[in-house]
This record gives C-alpha cells, structure tokens and sequence, in this order.
C-alpha cells in the first residue's frame, strides 16, 4: 500500500528521523523514498547560487541521516515555490505517502506565514504525515485510528493495519469520539467493541491482520477529545481521515474559507502531541 514515498526536507524539524523510524517497520522496509528539497526564487543570481549550494548540503545530509540502501533512496533538487513543487513532484513520482514537517501553525498563521505543509495538504489527496518540529518522534508500537462511519476513517484504518503488520508487541487503538460542545470532558472509556457499531467493524477487520486492538470511547468537542486520548494513550502515531474539502469546481485552488473557518483535521494537526497522518478519499 506504501511503495513509494516523498519526503521534503528543509534543513529543520524531524521529517527525516519520522522516515527513519517508519523504514524499521516491516511493511515498510523496501519502500522506495525520494528525498526532496525546494529552493525558492531569490531576487540575484548570487543569492540564487547560494540557496542552491545550501540546499544540495541539505539534501546530502539528509540522504547521510537516513543511511538507507541506494537503490532505494534517489534526491531531487528544484527551484520553486516549495508548496507547488511538493505536488507537483508527488503527481509525477505518483507518491504513496508525504512525509513534511510543520511547525504547527494556527489556520489564519498557515495562510499569513504561506505554510507549506498547510498548503500540500490543501492541494494533494495523497496520504500525508506531517512531523512538528517540537515533538519527540518515537518507534511505532502504539498507532491511534480515529473512527467513524466515514470512508476516509475507514481508509485510515486500512493505513495502520498495512503499517503495523509484523510489528512485535503493537497496538492499534480505536477511538470513536460523541460531540458534546459543552466544557465539560467526559472520562475514556475502555469498551467491548460490539457495543459499537462503528469499532466493532473495525475490529473484526484488524482481526484478520492478527493486530492487537484497544477500543475507547469519550465525549466532548472532537479535536480536543482525540488530541487528549492520543496523549493520554500514549500513541506513537495518529491517523485521521478528512473529507476532500476543496471546491469540486477548482481542484486547484486553495479553499480559503475553509483553510480559516474550524477544522477538525486542521485543529488536530495543530495540537496533537504525537505525528499525525492524514488521509483523504476522493471521489
């Protein structure tokens, strides 16, 4: 399921230690990685010339960090605006998996600040994890699926299960969360898994696989509530489904109002303690 993966590399945060980490994984051993670092335009060819220099450093490093077999690693140095490149490149590597860090900015900073990451995800439907430059990035035991009845969270659960597979001693932990926007957060609550319909499939589904799976439950408001589980549970790695949010009309196109107004993926790739991965289907 993941065969192929881009990692964008700035020189900063911990993007190439989250690769790292995922290549010990079993199912992830032989997947081929493309190491990618954008140089924006600068205003002289001198300045131009010392980005590009710069970013061929970073570039090494990286390659040098991750100490994979080279006939599974490749680089790509290109100029451009970054945000468009890493899709463009993404489309053209036909990319399973986008891997970036992000410095965790609020919606309105994304947009002020012209973030990356915030922008990839916008525009790509691919998979994409994205790694906060100020978390402690760990082995993946523990992995979290946020789920409810839509295909995206299903398509998460399918993520983790192809993730974890041979992983001694993992965890998949099921979560499904009751809005209730009032203040007061309920307690987590372990449960038998046919109590919920919406668990209960996914357990029997990560049965076949032979994973371990934790079924919890809580209330409250969703980004918050699947945050404070992540972080209370443990996790090593979150998954989280978004629906496609962009006008069907412009693919291309940013959806500002939806960029500012509230997001549940947007709230949870802020806030949560631990790598997130988000996926998307796409009709």
């Amino acid at each position: 399921m993941i065969e192929k993966i881009l990692l964008a590399v700035s020189g900063l945060g911990h993007a190439e230690e989250m690769l790292k980490t995922l290549k010990e994984m079993p199912s992830i051993e032989s997947a081929k990685v493309t190491v990618l670092h954008v140089v924006p335009p600068q205003t002289t060819a001198e300045a131009m010339t010392d980005k590009w220099e710069e970013g061929g450093k970073i570039l090494a490093n990286a390659i040098q960090f991750l100490n994979l077999n080279p006939s599974q690693v490749s680089s790509i140095l290109r100029q451009g605006d970054p945000k468009d490149v890493v899709c463009q490149v993404a489309d053209e590597m036909d990319a399973d998996l986008i891997i970036m860090g992000s410095r965790g900015l609020k919606r309105l900073q994304s947009i002020l600040s012209n973030s990356v990451s915030q922008y990839v995800f916008q525009l790509s439907s691919r998979p994409m994890l994205l790694v906060k430059d100020d978390i402690y990035v760990k082995r993946i035991k523990r992995v979290m699926v946020a789920m409810d009845n839509s295909d995206s969270a299903k398509k998460c659960l399918s993520l983790a299960l192809f993730l974890l597979q041979g992983v001694q001693g993992s965890q998949l932990i099921l979560t499904n969360v009751t809005t209730d926007l009032r203040s007061k957060k309920s307690e987590v609550t372990e449960i038998i898994p046919e109590k919920n319909t919406v668990l209960a499939d996914a357990v029997a589904e990560a049965q076949k696989y032979g994973v371990q799976t934790r079924c919890v439950t809580s209330s409250g408001k969703p980004g918050e509530e699947i945050c404070r589980l992540a972080e209370e549970l443990n996790t090593d790695l979150l998954l989280l489904g978004s629906p496609d949010r962009r006008p069907s009309v412009a693919k291309s196109l940013v959806d500002i109002d939806r960029l500012i107004g509230a997001s549940l993926s947007d709230y949870v790739r802020v806030n949560a303690t631990c790598p997130v991965l988000l996926a998307r289907t796409v009709a």
